[in-house]
């Protein structure tokens, strides 16, 4: 049995990033992987700039609080004011050119207004309330790294330094098909014995909120001929194929067969809890390679078995540099006495005290488990946990993009 580690590295290890770029227009390139790191164009803020609404001063002028200065000019935001003239205020606005003359920005709360010009009840120092050319970003520091996938503030950062386009790597593409004839779609009639394909639901909407290009292939029937030839049509133009159930030896298990018939296929019992079955073999059609894996058919299995070893392997797959998802420590506010020999993976919530609470029913069926639970703790191989204990804590935001 390979340990949680092993089959991770063993995953990453076979993961081939997709090289194609193309450049998109930086507004449509949030959720992208960045493929070369990216420099700024100019100094942020690219003049000195006011950090408040107020009056620009110099410093030698005001002395003292209650100073009576005339004001010479108005500068609201995108406009250059002229040199401040020595005993002069002028009037400034947020994000506004300090201009040339000026050391100070009294905000204008500290400050009256008059007919006669402006009383500045407020000493400044200089520099106060002045935001630096370059304060920000200097001309062609890095700004952004290759290998990210763009969050919306990476997006208005590139924006923030001019950069109207940026290069992105290619969609990864996933096939995923589904066998079983018990299977049935909602809004079907449900006959005795069948079931609704959660899996379908829950594995396209993973993938697509990793920003793969997914080609559901849908239902399959449940034999060999089919399965291959869904096989074939899922490698021809596809990085990855993804499949639920059906590698068992079981007479009606044909995905297993049908690999080995189209690929090659390594099966792997992992120690963890839920999961342990995982199957990551090779499809070929026509000269081009596909990877596959086949995850457990129990949706739960299926589900944590996705975002804890399958969701690296896709991101690595996508070009994405760091795949580990941040884990934190939170305590516990409950017992976990009889642990299993495997690495478990518990479906707990946040509660109102800030600790973390135990879905009462942990085995692997309970697909409810998943809706109601903020994230998992990841627990080592028999590790018991008391009430208090500190354990890690893997958020579903950070397992589920």
């Amino acid at each position: 049995m390979l340990s949680f580690e092993e089959a991770l590295q063993k995953l990453l290890s076979g993961a081939t990033p997709v090289s194609e770029t193309k450049s998109l227009p930086t507004l449509a390139a949030c959720g992208r992987v960045l493929a070369q790191a990216q420099h700024s164009t100019l100094a942020v803020p690219p003049l000195d700039n006011s950090a408040m609404d107020g009056y620009a001063v110099r410093t030698a002028d005001v002395t003292a609080a209650g100073v009576l200065l005339p004001l010479s000019q108005r500068i609201p935001a995108g406009t250059v004011g002229a040199q401040l003239q020595p005993g002069t205020a002028a009037r400034i606005f947020t994000g506004a050119p300090v201009p040339a003359g000026a050391d100070a920005v009294v905000m204008q709360e500290r400050c009256e207004h008059g007919e006669q010009g402006v009383v500045i009840n407020h000493v400044p120092k200089p520099g106060e309330h002045i935001r630096r050319k370059g304060e920000d970003v200097l001309p062609e520091a890095q700004i952004l790294s290759a290998g990210i996938r763009l969050r919306p503030q990476d997006t208005a950062f590139a924006a923030s330094v001019g950069l109207a386009q940026l290069p992105v790597l290619r969609r990864v593409r996933v096939a995923v098909f589904f066998t079983g004839d018990e299977l049935r779609m909602p809004g079907e009639e449900l006959p005795p014995g069948a079931i609704y394909n959660s899996n379908r639901f829950s594995l396209t909407g993973l993938l697509e909120r990793l920003g793969c290009e997914v080609r559901d292939l849908g239902q399959v029937p449940d034999n060999l001929d089919a399965t291959r030839a869904a096989l074939r049509e899922a490698a021809a133009d596809n990085d990855l194929i993804i499949t639920s159930g059906g590698v068992s030896v079981g007479e009606e298990d044909h995905v297993k067969p049908a690999v080995e018939a189209e690929g090659r296929l390594d099966m792997w019992k992992i120690g963890i809890k839920p999961g342990k079955p995982l199957a990551f073999g090779q499809v070929s059609c026509d000269g081009h390679d596909a990877a596959f894996i086949g995850l457990p058919g129990n949706p739960v299995s299926a589900f944590i078995t996705f975002v804890t070893l399958v969701r690296p392997y896709v991101l690595r797959l996508s070009g994405v540099t760091d795949v580990s998802p941040r884990g934190y420590q939170m305590r516990a506010d409950f017992e976990w006495l009889r642990p299993d020999a495997r690495r478990e993976f518990l479906r707990v919530r946040i509660d109102e005290q800030g600790a973390l609470a135990l879905f009462p029913r942990q085995t692997s069926g309970i697909l409810a488990s998943t809706v109601w639970a903020d994230g998992l703790v990841d627990n080592p191989p028999g590790q018991a946990i008391q009430r208090g204990d500190s354990v890690r804590f893997l958020p579903f935001s950070e397992l589920l993009g």
